[in-house]
């Protein structure tokens, strides 16, 4: 039998969840390379404090684990959740923010055995809300659960 994570070590993982979605748009809008992006989000971002807001001290293997797999296999990724999307939409119409979240959240579903559905889910769910309202949360949900339902 597994043990619940601590605390700090969720709050880690949210925070490491967090920045992967940033890191993600930030490579998704610049076409930074990847390691010079970890290495920027290592040194200045993870647990840093900018302008008088202090960030989260960050998992930061498993941050490097969500952006390097995200990149790694965003082909795989994309398939898969336009398989997800309503007849008419591609990926392309969805917001870049929310664009990373699912792709995020989708990695963790495929890649991520370790961390329960009902986890990977919600904390993305929680990501969209610090960018956006209750619908387009839900629309998260819906969008990771089917994918959970097709590779778990």
């Amino acid at each position: 039998m597994t043990s619940a994570p601590s605390p700090r070590r969720s709050i880690a993982r949210s925070a490491a969840r967090l920045a992967a979605v940033q890191a993600l748009y930030q490579r998704e809008m610049e076409g930074t390379a990847l390691v010079r992006l970890l290495d920027e989000f290592h040194q200045h971002r993870l647990g840093a404090v900018i302008e008088d807001e202090h960030y989260a001290d960050a998992e930061v293997a498993f941050f490097d684990d969500v952006v390097s797999g995200v990149d790694a296999r965003c082909d795989e990724i994309d398939l898969l959740l336009s398989e997800r999307l309503a007849q008419g939409w591609n990926l392309a119409r969805l917001d870049k923010t929310m664009l990373q979240i699912l792709r995020a959240g989708a990695y963790e579903l495929i890649a991520r055995a370790d961390v329960p559905v009902g986890t990977a889910i919600s904390e993305y769910v929680d990501v969209a809300k610090a960018f956006f309202d209750d619908r387009e949360a839900k629309f998260v949900n819906g969008i990771l659960d089917a994918v959970a339902r097709q590779v778990r």
